[in-house]
């Protein structure tokens, strides 16, 4: 096995690092700083409910496809093949049921937190706090750990680095949204020049496609109906409906930018064009998974000893493909960090809202809007703080994708759960809610947990092809209807998502 190998930035790809960066930040400042300037929490915590559909719409993108899909998705098709790809069969109702079921009555009730009106909010709140700061964590590992790969940067000052920027960066919903767009742009243009050019030099797309083919990466459809089986139409496409369901119907984070549109139509129109985006978004993912095998076949990068995890291996592939091709690192790579940073500033800001729409304000006595405006500037910067603490957590959990699903499968699954309760049964009570949420939690944790740790203790993983016993991390989409996108393995619950 060879040593890692570092292939480093030049000065150009520095400089259009940077450049990205800083227009990042002044693009939050500047609406930071503008209009009300942030002076009550209607403005700070929903931007006023000023927006229109397109910056709403790519912001509800950008705030979960940031570095964990970039990261995540072409390493799955690479080392597993395209039936990920039928995630995309999900993307139709788990859009459609929110726009027309969710939206509706989170904008009609003029709510600031998706649990102010839940018939168990203080334990819907605490699971929500826990949910998103640990999904905090994993986003801010994820591109801490690509530039470690890239350039040699140690792997917990950057960490840091980010962390402490992200901290400080706090300028309100409508800087966060405005950001996710420049954001979201510079996403897409460093996917989109890293698969033309690893396309050409592979040979041209139909190479690529006959060498997936001839390695068993081209999938089909597969219809087994066993529950346990990795990954099949029904575990992807239609498991996939509820993972897009707590994603896009029920997350305070995504609810926020509905609640922030000018109008119900604006919300639900917004919800609607993220259906193509989204779609665009895998395929791209599916792409570039697609010229990695075309180029490295079956001799990864990993087993070769020059990365040290799966996730690094798109980094490695990015600089191996534009090594020659001074300022495209430097984009690709701006594109992970400037999309971790609108993951978390949004997470900081949704965070901020439950805590003070739900544990604070209904426990203290009424307090003037400037009080309840630097409260809530507080809360965001607390939760930065604990933020750091959490990509320690990350670091141990393995791909960053898995990690992600993993997370919105434990917490995800039984909050929409809760949720679907209290719209389509208002003859239910607080303690059949809570009874129910218990136990989904219950189900999911011993799952979720005891497959982590078991991994742990895993000395290797089966390769693809191999004969090994069923996948019951997949089993997991049927208890918590949920996405799972688990490694095979051989023994019982090594690996979950």
């Amino acid at each position: 096995m060879g040593d890692i190998v570092l292939m480093h930035f030049s000065t150009v790809d520095y400089v259009i690092f940077v450049l990205l960066l800083v227009a990042s930040a002044g693009i939050g400042l500047y609406y930071a700083f503008s209009g009300g300037r942030q002076r009550t929490t209607q403005e700070f915590l929903l931007a006023d409910r000023s927006m229109s559909c397109l910056p709403v719409s790519l912001s509800l993108l950008a705030t979960f496809q940031s570095a964990v899909a970039i990261l995540g998705a072409p390493s799955e098709i690479y080392t597993h093949g395209t039936q990920y790809w039928f995630l995309g069969c999900s993307y139709f109702l788990g859009l459609l049921i929110p726009a027309h079921i969710f939206i509706p009555v989170f904008y009609r009730l003029h709510l600031s937190s998706t649990y102010q009106k839940s018939i168990t909010a203080v334990s819907s709140v605490y699971l929500c706090i826990f949910m998103q700061v640990i999904y905090m964590g994993v986003v801010l590992y994820a591109p801490a750990l690509a530039l470690n790969a890239v350039t040699g940067f140690d792997l917990w000052g950057a960490v840091l680095a980010m962390g402490l920027v992200c901290t400080l960066y706090t300028g309100g919903l409508k800087a966060v949204i405005w950001t996710d767009v420049f954001q979201t742009i510079v996403m897409f243009a460093g996917q989109l020049a890293v698969i033309i050019v690893g396309t050409h030099q592979a040979g041209g797309i139909a190479e690529v496609w006959k060498k997936a083919q001839n390695g068993s990466r081209i999938s089909g459809l597969d219809l087994n109906p066993d529950p346990l089986e990795r990954h099949t139409f029904w575990t992807l496409g239609v498991g996939g409906v509820f993972l897009m369901l707590a994603l896009y119907g029920v997350n305070q984070a995504q609810v926020q930018r509905y609640l922030s549109s000018r109008t119900e139509k604006v919300a639900i129109m917004s919800c609607y064009a993220v259906f193509p985006c989204q779609q665009i978004v895998l395929t791209m993912g599916c792409l570039m998974g697609l010229v990695m095998y075309a180029r490295y076949g079956e001799e990864s990068p990993l087993d070769k000893g020059y990365v040290k995890s799966n996730d690094q291996m798109v980094l490695y592939f990015v600089m191996d493909v534009l090594q020659d091709l001074p300022g495209l690192p430097g984009l690709f790579v701006a594109c992970l960090f400037s999309g971790a940073l609108s993951t978390i500033s949004s997470a900081f800001n949704s965070l901020a809202t439950v805590t003070m729409e739900d544990l604070i304000k209904p426990h203290v006595a009424p307090m003037t809007e400037a009080r309840a405006t630097l409260l809530s500037k507080m809360l965001a910067l607390g939760y930065g703080l604990v933020c750091l603490a959490m990509a320690y957590i990350a670091s141990l959990m393995g791909s960053v994708l898995q990690a992600a699903l993993s997370i919105f499968g434990m917490v995800g699954g039984p909050l929409l759960g809760l949720f679907c309760l209290g719209m389509f049964f208002p003859w239910a009570n607080s303690t059949g809610a809570l009874v129910g949420l218990v136990s989904g939690l219950v189900m999911a944790f011993w799952i979720g947990i005891g497959s982590f740790l078991s991994r742990m203790s895993a000395s290797a993983l089966p390769v693809m092809n191999t004969t090994i016993t069923p996948d019951v991390g997949n089993m997991t989409t049927a208890l918590m209807t949920t996405l799972i996108t688990s490694k095979p393995r051989c023994k019982f619950l090594r690996e979950q998502f």
